[in-house]
Order: structure tokens, then C-alpha cells, then sequence
């Protein structure tokens, strides 16, 4: 590949990795990027894997630096939103996974409309509706495993479960979701790598866009909150149900 190519997917990483740690949806432009130079679909899926975990570790290690994530509060939704999401990555290598195409325009239009029709959503901390153990069993859980199986707004879905169940501010809950978003794309891409689609050469450079572009996103979202995290969620659930829906039909 040339230089110029590389060159062009580490911007594209790093703008989607400013985005990703903000509001999430990151995918909308790296895996289509990852396709349009080449890449087979399941090697540009699992290279897509490899830098979004740059991105997530980023912002998660700004996050968890800034003392916003108690890691050992979370354990035991990082554990099952590793395992939920280890489960959905060996599914979708056995398991035509065309159903969700035609779903997710559906979910992600839901969400979007969720947190425009809902403007004092996140605005502060409320009490939590789960445990502990029945937030890591059911929404880490879940949406782990739709993060290993399918994965595009996943972000979006776990920031959501951490505001309406867990209770979580929507600065926290950003913060939150960048925990268990790495969690379960690292227990993604060790089955990629295992398979042997992962395209190394390339997956690197974009890791590198991904973390810087993550980092100042996560400093973005410290500085500026929900003002800046409320009208980006809509933006890209917007942007995303816009291409699923024009994919599936047009």
C-alpha cells in the first residue's frame, strides 16, 4: 500500500477516534475506509477491531487517569463484557449476521431520538436501577456480545445503559462506556488474530491516528460535558441509521 494511502487512513483514524471517545460510532468511517482500499470484508472488520482498541484504550486510560472510572467498581462488567463479547465474535464467524443490518437502523434511530426528545437526560447522577453484579450480567453482558457480533453503535448503546440503568451523569456514563468498549474489542481482535485476518501493517498506523485522536476527544468531553456529548450521540445515531437504512434498501 502506498504512503499516501497510509497517510489518509491514520487522518481517518484519528478523526474517528476523536469522535468514537466523544459519542461513538467511529465505525461509520473506518471500516467503509478499510474497504474502499482493498481490504476483504472480514479482514477490514478485524483491522477495524485492532485501532478502535488504540482509541478506546486512550480515552479509557485519560478516563481512568482523571479518576472518572473506578476500575475495581466496574470489574465485574469489564469481565462480562469481555465474555459476552468473546461469545458474539465466535457466533458472527458461524452465524450470517444480515438480520442486525436490517435492526440496527431501528436501534440506533431509537437512541437518537431518545436523548433529543429528552433534553435534562444525563444531566445529573440518579440512582442506579441494577446492581453491580445485574449490570455486568445483563447490559455489559449484552451489549458485549453485540460489540463481538456485530459492533457498530455499541458505544452508543452502553452509554445509554449506564444513564438509564446505572444511574450514571452523561459525562460519567461517556466515560464508562470507553472501559467496557476497549473491553470488548480487545476480546474481539483476540479472535480476529486467532483467525488470521488481521492486516498489521495497516491496523498499526490507524491505531496510532486512533489514540491521539481519542485522546484529545476524552479531553473534550472533560472540558465541555454533556453540552458537547448530548447534540454529537444524536448526530451520529442520526448519521449512522441514515447509511444502514440507504445500505439495506437502496
Amino acid at each position: 500500500m502506498s504512503y499516501d494511502l497510509l497517510i489518509l487512513l491514520f487522518l481517518i483514524a484519528a478523526l474517528a477516534g476523536f469522535i468514537d471517545s466523544i459519542a461513538g460510532g467511529g465505525g461509520l468511517l473506518t471500516v467503509p475506509a478499510l474497504l474502499a482500499v482493498g481490504l476483504p470484508p472480514a479482514s477490514a472488520l478485524a483491522t477495524n477491531k485492532l485501532q478502535s482498541c488504540g482509541g478506546s484504550f486512550s480515552a479509557s486510560l485519560y478516563f481512568i487517569r482523571q479518576h472518572m472510572v473506578d476500575l475495581k467498581q466496574q470489574k465485574w462488567a469489564i469481565v462480562f463484557a469481555f465474555v459476552g463479547s468473546a461469545i458474539g465474535t465466535l457466533s458472527v464467524m458461524r452465524i450470517q449476521a444480515d438480520f442486525l443490518k436490517l435492526l440496527l437502523p431501528i436501534l440506533t434511530i431509537s437512541v437518537g431520538f431518545y436523548f433529543l426528545l429528552s433534553p435534562t437526560i444525563g444531566e445529573n447522577d440518579r440512582n442506579s436501577r441494577l446492581s453491580l453484579i445485574q449490570f455486568a450480567l445483563i447490559p455489559a453482558f449484552g451489549i458485549g456480545f453485540y460489540d463481538g457480533f456485530f459492533g457498530p453503535g455499541a458505544g452508543s448503546f452502553y452509554a445509554l445503559a449506564y444513564i438509564t440503568l446505572a444511574g450514571f451523569n452523561l459525562t460519567k456514563a461517556t466515560a464508562h462506556t470507553k472501559v467496557l468498549n476497549f473491553t470488548s474489542n480487545l476480546a474481539s481482535l483476540l479472535f480476529f488474530i486467532i483467525g488470521g485476518e488481521v492486516i498489521w501493517s495497516i491496523g498499526l498506523v490507524m491505531l496510532v491516528g486512533q489514540f491521539i485522536g481519542a485522546r484529545l476527544g476524552a479531553k473534550m468531553v472533560i472540558a465541555k460535558g454533556r453540552k458537547l456529548i448530548r447534540p454529537m450521540l444524536i448526530t451520529v445515531s442520526t448519521l449512522m441509521s441514515i447509511k444502514l437504512i440507504y445500505e439495506n434498501f437502496f
